[in-house]
């Protein structure tokens, strides 16, 4: 084990002669980098980093995807995924620190531990990217969606209010992005994270108990929609993978662990876990009563994203929208934080640039721009959740930690640890396989009435 009295000081991480062989210059690079520059941060911050992280605008679609999966298997899909997710976001916590003295500060870094240097990079930082960027995308729609949403609901005079184009919007939410993504790491983005942390409580709040004051729908039904047997199958395959986007948090958790101080007495992964535990019962709280209570009111008939079935009472509903705005530039904040740790750290690491505030300055910039090129390019909402629901996040979320657990820690064979992994990888595999089929099909069929740039 590591002597308490060998810290270093900087980054408050235990280390020994053996482990820490890094030169100063390395040190100064790991101070300037978003991910190991800062590791003061108490357990509650994990608790609202991982809040703002897993409860996106996936919690909104979640009636609409329990409209395509229907009561039992909706259910048990919700629950099942609940268990599962909260078991891989243990392991992952757990193995944060599996090396005396060393940190998994990175999702790839715990993958090359697990699967080897050059082949954990090659199968975790695709995935990992596409998870992180395709979030961004997706928040920039969904941003500019809401607020194209508040400006419908405010603006009723049709003489003196003009029809704004959405990709106006995206353009407007992606401004805010240009001027936060400068903050340089993960606690400097705790008051933004916090504020939406709360937001995502109180939209979720407002979308389930505004439905409760509809009431069920006169001619509810809750039956499968479409009229063909290979529509109904589509969509259910579909909804799996808007559940799976639901519960994504597990992109971030090594990076935002990264970010609490440790040392052999007091591991991070004591505080990390509460934190986790108090955000999966926010998570809880959230979609369990969204998704069931928009089903119920409004049966196959709720939109895909439940906000826009609800118009009434105007100023809570567009409240509600503000709130998702609000909660979105965090929750996009959150997943940018890693991917401008991947690209600084290939640039200072790999290109040998200078670490300056010119370089973060251009990159992060770029960045921003091209996340909101792409959401104007294809703002289709729901069938981009399924498609990489199902594509990216499944393995990230659903297996990937087991496929490491059973590679590192190695249990018994026919042991329930090992029994417990295999199933959650069998899940996980179809669930990658199925959903992405419906998630396609459903952005084809929006396509055919698409034009760009609308």
């Amino acid at each position: 084990m590591v002597n308490d009295s060998t810290m270093d000081t900087h980054n408050n991480q235990p280390y020994n002669d053996k482990v820490d062989n890094r030169t100063d210059k390395e040190k100064a690079i790991d101070a300037w980098l978003p991910i190991t520059s800062s590791r003061n941060a108490k357990w509650w911050y994990s608790a609202f980093h991982n809040v703002t992280a897993m409860v996106g605008a996936g919690v909104l679609s979640l009636p609409y995807a329990m409209s395509e999966l229907g009561w039992g298997p909706g259910v048990t899909v919700l629950v099942i995924s609940w268990i599962i997710t909260l078991y891989t976001l243990w392991q992952m916590v757990e193995m944060h620190e599996m090396v005396p003295g060393k940190r998994f500060d990175r999702y790839h870094e715990l993958g090359q531990h697990a699967f080897g240097e050059k082949l954990g990079l090659y199968i975790v930082v695709p995935q990992q990217l596409v998870v992180e960027v395709s979030v961004n995308i997706v928040y920039m729609v969904t941003g500019g969606k809401s607020l194209h949403k508040f400006h419908e609901l405010v603006c009723k005079d049709k003489h003196n209010c003009k029809d704004i184009k959405l990709t106006y919007f995206i353009m407007i939410f992606a401004s805010v992005h240009f001027v936060l993504s400068h903050l340089p790491n993960f606690n400097s983005i705790s008051g933004v994270s916090l504020a939406a942390a709360v937001m995502s409580l109180s939209y979720s709040t407002i979308a389930w108990s505004a439905a409760v004051k509809k009431g069920v729908q006169p001619d509810v039904q809750y039956g499968y929609k479409p009229k063909s047997a290979v529509g109904t199958v589509f969509n259910f395959f579909s909804a799996l993978g808007d559940v799976a986007f639901a519960y994504a948090g597990h992109n971030v958790v090594l990076e935002i662990q990264a970010t609490i101080p440790s040392t052999p007495g007091k591991p991070s992964k004591g505080p990390m876990w509460k934190g986790v535990i108090v955000a999966y019962i926010v998570v809880a709280l959230c979609y369990f009563p969204v998704a069931l209570i928009g089903y119920w009111m409004y049966g196959n008939a709720v939109s895909d994203n439940i906000l826009i079935s609800l118009n009434k009472p105007t100023w809570l509903i567009a409240m509600a929208n503000i709130f998702v705005v609000i909660h979105v530039i965090g929750s996009y904040q959150i997943y940018a934080m890693p991917v401008f740790d991947m690209i600084e750290t290939v640039l200072v690491k790999k290109l040998k640039f200078t670490p300056s505030f010119m370089l973060r300055f251009i990159t992060r910039n770029l960045y921003v721009a091209l996340t909101m090129f792409i959401a104007i390019c294809f703002p289709f909402f729901g069938g981009l959740l399924g498609f990489f629901g199902g594509f990216a996040f499944a393995p990230t979320t659903y297996f990937l930690p087991c496929i490491m657990w059973l590679s590192i820690v190695k249990p018994r064979k026919w042991s329930l640890s090992w029994i417990t992994n295999w199933i959650c990888i069998i899940l996980g595999v179809a669930l990658m396989i199925v959903s992405p089929i419906g998630g396609l099909r459903s952005i084809i069929v929006q396509a055919k009435t698409y034009e760009f740039f609308s």
